[in-house]
């Protein structure tokens, strides 16, 4: 597990440059990263769990994916502006969809958010997190890699079953091994 910002900025930056996945100098992509963290960090405190690096969404903005485990526990992600390292979107995580805080406002199965989720990307499910958003709704986020290894991350209203973001991850540092399918 990484335990400060400054050390998963070491280990992201080596590595997003080996496998070409940011298109900015050197130097704005480890600064800007670092000031994500630096971010995340200052709103939750605790251990980095996990980093992805996603490229432009709908709106057109690539951003940094970032998992927090407070002490107590909890784990938070973070969504991060790629080019100004400002967090825009903030979802506490819970266990599984039996999570009073998810149950709540859900009424579409992980089965049929995956159903949903596979018709538009065909492919292998890789990952569901159960999310609470900042306004106390219910969300799925599913990762899906097609046969062309291409993996899709897209979120899924649990209270509507449509999909509200669609990402694709360029790489990943960290796992929550309890969320592997």
């Amino acid at each position: 597990m990484i335990r400060t910002y400054r050390k998963t900025t070491q280990l992201v930056l080596p590595v997003a440059l080996a496998f070409g996945a940011v298109f900015m100098s050197t130097s704005s992509f480890g600064e800007t990263l670092d000031d994500c963290l630096n971010a995340a960090s200052q709103i939750k405190s605790g251990d980095f769990v996990k980093v992805e690096y996603l490229n432009p969404s709908a709106e057109g903005r690539a951003a940094y994916e970032i998992e927090v485990r407070t002490a107590s526990g909890r784990e938070w992600e973070f969504m991060c502006d790629a080019n100004s390292g400002m967090i825009y979107e903030m979802e506490q995580e819970v266990d599984s969809a039996d999570h009073a805080l998810f149950k709540k406002h859900a009424k579409v199965s992980a089965k049929q958010a995956s159903e949903t989720v596979l018709g538009l990307y065909p492919g292998k499910i890789e990952e569901i997190e159960y999310e609470i958003e900042s306004n106390g709704d219910a969300s799925y986020e599913i990762d899906v890699v097609d046969e062309g290894g291409t993996e899709f991350k897209v979120e899924v209203d649990a209270a509507s079953g449509k999909v509200i973001e669609v990402h694709v991850e360029k790489w990943e540092i960290g796992e929550e091994s309890g969320e592997r399918q």
